[in-house]
Order: structure tokens, then sequence, then C-alpha cells
């Protein structure tokens, strides 16, 4: 009895091995696509970390070289043909903008064209809004920054305390004084400002007559 059993578990086995290998060559394609998949992203992960790595320092050196120039001139010029991408190109125009008593009407452009780049990141098109309101000054009329500025303030927005503040300063030059003072000492309450905001906004309220402020933000 035993040789037919045994004989029933080769052809057994035998059969089996026939179905494996015509799954094999039926579904063999799939693993191996998997693999070459797997592989494929692998290596296409550290091509695009290592090309990122070598922008960023071919962005980094071109900024650091122009910044060891001489004249301001020479730095703006160098700074705009530093090669950039991406964020990095919201930095660059920071850079451009960093020093307007060299180059007003430049660091102007530089602002406004971030501002209007909805390619970069919301913070820095907040920032430039920012500097282009306090450069441009009383150039721009106080409707035009206060429109340009609302948005900043809105609740979630980075720097909202910064635009809260500007738009103080655009009551007080308007001589709406109650209404700056007021719009001061909630910034002085504002948890999401700086301690230099809230101290700069005491100051202010004392120097329009509104009496001190202490350390918590309350009127003394």
């Amino acid at each position: 009895m035993s040789n037919p059993e045994s004989f029933i578990q080769e052809v057994t086995e035998e059969v089996r091995r026939d179905k494996l290998y015509s799954y094999f060559r039926k579904y063999g394609w799939i693993p191996a696509l998997i693999v070459v998949a797997v592989v494929g992203g692998t290596a296409w992960t550290e091509w695009s970390k290592a090309r990122d790595a070598a922008q960023a320092q071919a962005f980094g050196d071109a900024v650091l070289d122009a910044l060891d120039l001489g004249s301001a001139q020479d730095r703006r010029e160098a700074l705009s043909a530093a090669p950039a991408d991406g964020p990095q190109r919201a930095v660059l125009s920071l850079l451009l903008a960093s020093d307007p008593t060299e180059d007003r009407a430049g660091s102007l452009t530089a602002l406004e064209a971030l501002a209007a780049d909805a390619s970069q990141p919301q913070s820095y098109r907040d920032l430039a809004v920012l500097r282009r309101v306090i450069l441009v000054g009383a150039d721009l009329s106080i409707a035009d920054r206060r429109a340009a500025l609302d948005p900043v303030a809105a609740p979630g927005r980075p720097f909202r305390p910064l635009a809260l503040e500007q738009l103080a300063y655009l009551l007080v030059e308007e001589g709406n004084t109650e209404g700056a003072i007021t719009a001061l000492r909630a910034l002085t309450q504002d948890q999401q400002a700086p301690a230099g905001l809230r101290g700069r906004a005491g100051q202010m309220i004392v120097a329009l007559g509104g009496g001190t402020v202490s350390a918590a933000g309350d009127a003394g």
C-alpha cells in the first residue's frame, strides 16, 4: 500500500508544481513590476534629494557671494542673477528689498512682485505687503494702505499683530486718536503679539495721552 500512496503523493506534488509554474507564467510580471517600481521609486527619491540639496547649496552660495560685494548696485545685480526656484524666489525678493535707502524704487518693485506671486507661501506674501506699506508710507493713500493691510490682519494670518499695529498707526495718521488708543490697547492684550510689539503699543498709548499700561496690558 505504501507504493501507491507514494505514487499518488508524487503525482499530487507534480500537479501542484505545474499549477504554481502556470501561475508564475501568468502572473509573474506583477511582483516583477512591484520590484521595479520600488527600486525605481527609491532611486527617484534619492536623486530628487540630491538635486534639491545641490540647488539649495547653489542658491546659498550665490546669495552669500552677492552679499559680500561692495556696492549696493553690485549686490542687487548679483542677487537678481542668483539661481532661485520656488520659495527661494520669495527669499530673494525680500533680500532685494532689504536696503531701500539705496534703491527705494527697486525695493518696492521686488515687494510688489512677491506680494502678487500666488505661487509663493502666504507668509512671504504677507510679509511683502507689510514691508511695502511701511516703505511706501504717505506716498500711498491711507485708504489704499488700509485695504492692503486688512487681509494680512485677518485671524490666523502669521503677521496679524504687525498688520494690526500698522492699522492703528493709520488711525493716528488720520487723526482718530481714540480709535488708535483702543486698537493699541487691544494689541497690548493680544497673546499672539510678540512682547516687543506689545511694549511698543503701550508706549504709543502713553504718547497719545491714553494713560499708562501695565505689563499685563491693563490701563493705569
